[in-house]
């Protein structure tokens, strides 16, 4: 099982990151804190203090068209925020 999706790049985790040390990521549905934990450090070598899930329930949506209305839902996810040590840092650009 793939733990880790992708994480989230965003102005506001951004934020979080440089001031808190904190980042997010989209992760499996069926995985734990635990699981959480070991992949992030697996994957970038750092020491997790935390870890904080959400559960985002897939939304329905609709729109109008020409033909008519076209209905169908959003996909459910995971995302878990993660937070590192004191002096730890996660650069997602440093392979681009």
């Amino acid at each position: 099982m793939n733990i880790i999706v992708k994480p989230v790049i965003t102005e506001k985790m951004t934020a979080m990151g440089e001031k808190l040390q904190r980042y997010g990521f989209i992760v499996d549905r069926r995985a734990n804190k635990l699981q959480i934990k070991l992949a992030v450090k697996d994957l970038y070598g750092v020491d997790v203090v935390s870890v904080n899930t959400m559960n985002y329930p897939g939304k329905l949506k609709s729109r109008f068209t020409k033909t008519g209305v076209i209905a169908g839902k959003a996909a459910a996810f995971k995302k878990a925020v993660v937070t590192l040590a004191d002096g730890e840092t996660i650069d997602f650009f440093s392979n681009i």
